[in-house]
């Protein structure tokens, strides 16, 4: 099976970028952001990702057996390239700021004070770590004749926003995706190694990814940062989503790279999906599986029975035909629930690399209970140009999630694919 991947720009002397702006200001822009260029890359992406995280069947090359190879967080088998290490080394850093600005021990009702003075250290700092940290290929792209803005700007902009908001004191899956954004610009810089069969982007997940989930997992600890746009007990976690999507990936059933991604099946020997109850178990796994590691995060931080604190993830773990079935269910709640939610992407901002344009092969589709239910935020007409205007539709991707993104039987955050 040919992987679609995230083109890289092809004439980047030439290319003009813009500061990135927010373009998703009521309710009805969703429907307009779900036909942009910026959703259809984001998506691509996303599944380019999550493919790669799946366990491979490989040729022993000593005999005629075959191998099944997983991939577990912090595996010497994934081997990180150099852009991998250095971005490591950027979220290294940005750990380290924190033992430098210490929580406030003043009483307070909500997130502490000091998550702004660390925000704005790193807002400071961020111009050196972006020199210090990524790869000159993406630094040094081409501004395009009578601009003033490098890639830098773009790239700045996404980083910021994945660093949970220091006015409202909170983190959600909105700058999670901010944070996506920042690597898929790095991919279409061409930061990363293209050609691979699949290592980078392992590399990116497990060597980028999940040290960005545990820096903000720090952060939500230490600075008692409100969740983003949470839908309470009621959502699947009040912070993140990727961990979930990737890490049930990692227990899906081994494929080569002829096959389709399966939507049901387990790798053998994987942990039940009812396991997420078990506390030893969660233990256990949390070392080398994403989707443990953020449900361990729940213990760490939630008291109580987990189906009363958590009972969407209980839902789901009750499902019978594997993880790919969740897995396959997960890119369908990534759509439905974060992509298709004003509260999550009125805050995504849109530049050149991830644009606003509408994607000449979106494909219309009727209006989604999602996209027909979104709150409205009055504003000036003057403040409205006509490209916001309300269109339904959904950008041609990959058949496996078509169906997926315009389902009107997604009705609210339950999960109706966990039976």
């Amino acid at each position: 099976m040919e992987v679609t991947k995230l083109d890289v720009l092809r004439n980047q002397e030439a290319h003009n970028f813009i500061e990135p702006v927010k373009k998703i200001n009521e309710g009805h822009h969703v429907s307009r952001f779900l036909v942009s260029k910026a959703y259809r890359d984001i998506m691509i992406f996303v599944l380019q990702l999550n493919r790669a995280m799946y366990p491979c069947v490989r040729q022993d090359e000593r005999n005629s057996n075959q191998i099944i190879q997983s991939w577990d967080i912090g595996s010497p088998i994934v081997v990180l390239s150099d852009t991998v290490r250095q971005l490591k080394g950027l979220i290294d850093e940005l750990n380290s700021i924190i033992d430098e600005v210490p929580p406030d021990p003043g009483p307070r009702r909500f997130g502490n004070v000091s998550f702004r003075k660390w925000y704005e250290t790193v807002e400071a700092r961020l111009p050196d770590l972006l020199n210090d940290h990524l790869p000159q290929t993406a630094l040094s792209t081409g501004k395009g004749e009578g601009s003033e803005l490098s890639a830098k700007s773009e790239l700045r902009s996404y980083m910021l926003g994945a660093l949970g908001s220091p006015s409202r004191l909170d983190y959600g899956t909105g700058h999670e995706l901010s944070f996506l954004a920042f690597l898929g610009c790095i991919w279409k810089l061409g930061g990363f190694d293209t050609c691979s069969s699949g290592n980078e982007e392992r590399g990116i997940v497990l060597g980028i990814v999940e040290p960005y989930l545990e820096l903000v997992r720090r952060l939500i600890k230490i600075y008692t940062l409100e969740p983003a746009g949470s839908h309470g007990v009621w959502g699947l976690d009040d912070h993140s989503f990727l961990p979930y999507l990737f890490g049930s990936a990692q227990y899906g059933p081994a494929i080569t790279e002829s096959d389709e991604t399966p939507i049901e099946g387990s790798l053998v020997n994987a942990p039940d999906p009812a396991d997420v109850t078990k506390i030893t178990a969660v233990s256990r796994e949390r070392e080398k599986n994403m989707y443990f590691s953020a449900i361990g995060f729940i213990y760490d931080v939630k008291k109580g029975p987990f189906w009363e604190h958590s009972p969407m993830l209980y839902d789901i773990s009750g499902i019978r035909a594997g993880w790919a079935k969740i897995n396959k269910g997960m890119i369908k709640m990534y759509i439905a629930e974060v992509l298709s939610k004003f509260p999550v992407v009125q805050h995504f901002y849109f530049g050149s690399l991830f644009s606003w344009d509408k994607d000449p092969d979106a494909v219309p589709q009727p209006e989604t209970v999602h996209t027909a239910n979104q709150p409205a935020q009055p504003q000036p007409k003057s403040s409205i140009t006509s490209d916001n205007a309300p269109q339904q539709g959904v950008s041609k991707l990959p058949s496996v999630i078509q169906p997926m993104a315009t389902s009107s039987s997604f009705v609210g955050t339950a999960a109706p694919w966990a039976k």
